[in-house]
């Protein structure tokens, strides 16, 4: 991997952090303090509408390599750039007419696109593990927005949590995977959606490498055409493909309909659970509570964590996918 000559030689590994981790107002204040950490390169932690994203400076080698050691994110796993328009999103990729009809219809919003990273586009190789291509977004969250405005630069930023465990919702998930590893966290309240933005590839045919908060028959109709879908078995070209991810500390069982000795039921509809993702069966209520009641059921010490079975369309394909990783072998 190559990387700028400025830094190349500084980029060694790290040292066990040891931070206090500041807690931060959404209001000007806060975010002045935000923006001016991650303009030194330190790592920030703030609420977008999908999940809270761990944040540091695209362009700085130094800063994008502490979101992986802080993370425990393996390197060949490609980042999320946030900016705040879809103007600004041009400096950084090859733009195209898909991108633009795309882009207009759901951004700012839970829609991630990856497209060929332009030559000139500044940023650290970290970022895209060394892919041809960049993932990039424009957040609808105002306190993503208003801190984006007031750094006025690139944020990579992956969920803030450490790798392959649960995301989080609130600044309080954040704190306990991350208080003392990261510089602070902007305190913007529970996330709306819940679930990590759909990613799509644009680099050719377009291609749902991620499901997400924006349910794929949205973005079909917009297109007008099927999407292509990313494999099980086909290379890693964007961020949450891994195979284990999203995981509580006990072992998840899905499409549970009955309870086995230890087991406590994460529910879905009118059932007799520990936890119910949306007794009213509504997949909106159900992405949004996800994370936040895996986080739960964690807490209440299950051996293992039986979930009912969940519908597989509009936003069910988007928890079913992260509940299939939760699910998946731990390496």
């Amino acid at each position: 991997m190559l990387l700028s000559n400025k830094n190349a030689a500084s980029l060694k590994p790290l040292p066990e952090p040891a931070v206090k981790t500041e807690f931060l107002s959404p209001d000007a204040p806060g975010l002045a303090r935000a923006a001016a950490l991650l303009s030194d390169g330190a790592l920030v932690a703030f609420p977008t509408e999908t999940v809270y994203g761990l944040g540091g400076d695209a362009r700085n080698d130094m800063a994008v390599a502490r979101i992986f050691e802080a993370k425990g994110r393996p390197r060949f796993n490609p980042l999320i750039v946030h900016v705040d328009s879809i103007e600004t999103a041009k400096r950084y990729v090859e733009w195209t007419d898909m991108a633009d009809r795309l882009a207009s219809a759901f951004w700012p919003g839970p829609l991630t696109l990856v497209l060929p990273i332009r030559p000139d586009a500044g940023l650290s190789p970290l970022v895209t593990a060394d892919l041809p291509t960049l993932a990039i977004r424009v957040p609808a969250h105002p306190v993503a927005r208003a801190l984006l405005a007031a750094f006025d630069g690139p944020v990579a930023a992956p969920s803030a949590n450490p790798s392959g465990k649960i995301s989080p919702t609130t600044a309080a998930h954040v704190a306990a995977g991350l208080s003392g590893r990261i510089a602070a966290v902007v305190d913007g309240g529970a996330c709306d959606v819940g679930l990590e933005s759909t990613i799509l590839g644009l680099a050719e045919t377009p291609t749902l490498l991620r499901p997400g908060g924006l349910p794929q028959e949205a973005l079909e109709a917009a297109l007008g055409a099927p999407l292509a879908l990313h494999g099980a078995g086909d290379p890693l070209s964007a961020p949450g493909q891994m195979t284990s991810h999203y995981a509580p500390g006990a072992p998840v069982r899905l499409n549970a309909t009955d309870l086995r000795p230890g087991e406590k039921l994460l529910g879905f509809g009118k059932v007799d659970a520990a936890m119910n993702l949306s007794p009213s069966g509504d997949l909106t209520e159900a992405a949004a509570n996800l994370f936040h009641h895996l986080h739960a059921m964690d807490a209440l010490g299950a051996e293992v964590i039986a979930v009912s079975p969940i519908p597989d369309h509009g936003l069910g394909r988007a928890i079913n996918d992260r509940l299939r990783r939760a699910a998946a072998p731990r390496p």
